[in-house]
C-alpha cells in the first residue's frame, strides 16, 4: 500500500447522499405514483421530473455548487485565520511552462498545488517529481481531461479518477487527496467515486480565465481584485500551467501575472499554502 494512503484515517462509511439527491429520488417516486394513480396528473408529473433534471444539470454546470456533494471553494477557517490562500495550477505538466512557473515560485517563496492530468504526468514524470521536490503539491485532475467528463457514466468516471490517482501516486510517492473536475463540470455520479477514493472535490474562489484571455492586467484583476473585492485569506486561486494562453510577447500569460499577484498578496499580509497542508484528508479509500 502507498505510504500516503496508509497514513489516512479510517473510512467514514457509505457514501452520504446529498440532500438534493435525496429530494430528487423522492420527487421521482412521487411523480411516478401520481402518474399511475391520479387521473390527469401524468403531464404534471413528467414536467416535474424534467424540471428536476434541469436543476441537477445546472448544479453540475456550476463549478462551485454544493448541491451534488461536498465542494471545497475556500480554505478551512483554521487556514484563513492565519492569512493563507491557495494558488492552484491546472492542466499540466507542460515541459515549457511548468519549469518557468517553478522558478517563479521559488524566487518568490510561494508554494502551490498543481492539478495534473495524469496522462501528461506519465509523459513527463521527472517534471512531476520536480514539482514535489520543490515543496509543492500534486493533485488529481483526471487521467485524460476528457471533454465529455461531465456527461460520463459511473464506470468511466471511476476509471478516470482511479487511473489518475494510481499513476500520480506512483510517480510522486504521495497519493493526491484532492480532485478537480475538467473545466469544473460534473454530474451527480461523481461524488460517490470521490468518496470511494477519499478525495475532496476542490473548485476555486477566483479564476483568471488565463486559457482564453491574453491580457495579463485583466487576468491579474480577476485574481487580485481591489477594494472590498480584493484577494483575501481563504481564497483559492485558479491559473493554468497547461493549455496556457500566450500574450502579445509570446509568453504564457500566467508568467506575467504571477509576480504581480504575489506582490499584491504580500502587501495584503497573505501567504500561499498547498492544499495538502491546508486540507485534512476526506477519509481513507474504501
Amino acid at each position: 500500500m502507498n505510504t500516503a494512503l496508509a497514513a489516512l484515517p479510517p473510512p467514514t462509511g457509505p457514501w452520504p447522499w446529498p440532500a438534493a439527491l435525496r429530494a430528487s429520488v423522492g420527487l421521482h417516486a412521487a411523480a411516478g405514483a401520481a402518474a399511475l394513480f391520479v387521473p390527469g396528473a401524468a403531464p404534471w408529473a413528467l414536467a416535474g421530473v424534467v424540471l428536476n433534471h434541469v436543476c441537477l444539470t445546472a448544479a453540475g454546470l456550476w463549478p462551485r455548487s454544493r448541491l451534488l456533494g461536498p465542494n471545497v471553494t475556500r480554505l478551512p477557517p483554521a487556514a484563513a485565520v492565519q492569512g493563507a490562500y491557495a494558488l492552484t495550477l491546472d492542466d499540466g505538466p507542460d515541459p515549457e511552462v511548468t519549469p518557468q512557473v517553478l522558478d517563479l515560485l521559488d524566487a518568490h517563496g510561494v508554494k502551490a498545488s498543481f492539478f495534473c492530468i495524469a496522462e501528461r504526468a506519465c509523459a513527463h514524470p521527472a517534471l512531476v517529481r520536480e514539482i514535489v521536490a520543490r515543496g509543492h503539491s500534486v493533485q488529481n485532475h483526471s487521467h485524460r481531461h476528457c471533454h465529455n467528463f461531465s456527461v460520463s457514466g459511473p464506470r468511466q468516471l471511476a476509471r478516470e479518477v482511479a487511473d489518475a490517482q494510481a499513476r500520480l501516486a506512483d510517480i510522486t510517492g504521495v497519493a493526491p487527496h484532492c480532485f478537480r473536475a475538467p473545466a469544473g463540470l460534473r454530474n451527480p455520479l461523481l461524488d460517490p467515486v470521490l468518496h470511494a477514493q477519499g478525495l475532496h472535490l476542490v473548485s476555486w474562489t477566483r479564476r483568471g480565465f488565463d486559457t482564453r484571455d491574453p491580457d495579463a492586467p485583466r487576468v491579474l484583476q480577476r485574481l487580485a481584485g481591489s477594494g472590498r473585492h480584493a484577494l483575501t485569506a481563504g481564497d483559492i486561486v485558479l491559473l493554468h500551467d497547461g493549455h496556457a494562453r500566450r500574450g502579445a510577447n509570446g509568453r504564457a500569460v500566467l508568467l506575467d501575472v504571477l509576480p504581480s499577484l504575489f506582490h499584491r498578496a504580500r502587501a495584503a499580509g497573505l501567504h500561499a499554502v498547498t492544499l495538502q497542508a491546508a486540507l485534512p484528508p476526506r477519509h481513507a479509500p474504501a
